[in-house]
């Protein structure tokens, strides 16, 4: 494997924690993100133009299938974008365990929203708190107010273990 494809991994799974910790703290997913993770993708591929061209259709495919899902309202438009961004550097078999992972990995995210129900209402995290007391005030915080789950976060869980699976 060559050095870009080793340096365009290594870049895409830390921009893939940096959204990961973006969503949980803001529910946005930047745009200039997207497009960095979309260009590292088609970098990592440059040696073989037939691999971009399949999954560049393979992404238009995706994008046109999460396009529905967005337009019911069953996705954000930043999980769509930070999908599609993934899907541009993929080989169809990647991104069909791009999307299992993604799936199991929203499931869990879902069943940990869902538990939450039964936790107590937080207190407000007094000043020098931990990292997760604050994180776990807020979230519950956002619960309650009926906020959509940072599923960026399961898109990056599945964007990580894709690019560890294919090797770098």
């Amino acid at each position: 494997m060559s050095w870009i494809v080793f340096i365009a991994s290594i870049l895409e799974i830390l921009l893939l924690l940096y959204v990961a910790t973006l969503d949980v703290a803001t529910r946005l997913i930047r745009n200039d993100i997207c497009l960095a993770l979309a260009l590292l993708g088609i970098a990592g591929q440059l040696a073989s133009p037939m691999q971009i061209a399949q999954s560049l259709i393979s992404a238009a495919i995706l994008f046109l299938l999460l396009l529905v899902a967005y337009t019911r309202r069953w996705m954000g438009g930043g999980d769509v974008k930070l999908l599609v961004a993934l899907a541009v550097g993929l080989p169809l078999t990647d991104l069909v365990q791009l999307l299992t992972v993604t799936a199991l990995a929203g499931g869990v995210l879902a069943m940990m929203h869902l538990m939450m129900r039964n936790l107590p209402y937080p207190r407000l995290a007094p000043a020098g708190s931990s990292l997760m007391r604050r994180v776990y005030a807020v979230e519950r915080w956002r619960h309650l107010r009926q906020a959509p789950l940072p599923y960026g976060v399961a898109i990056a869980c599945g964007g990580i273990w894709t690019i560890f699976s294919r090797g770098f």
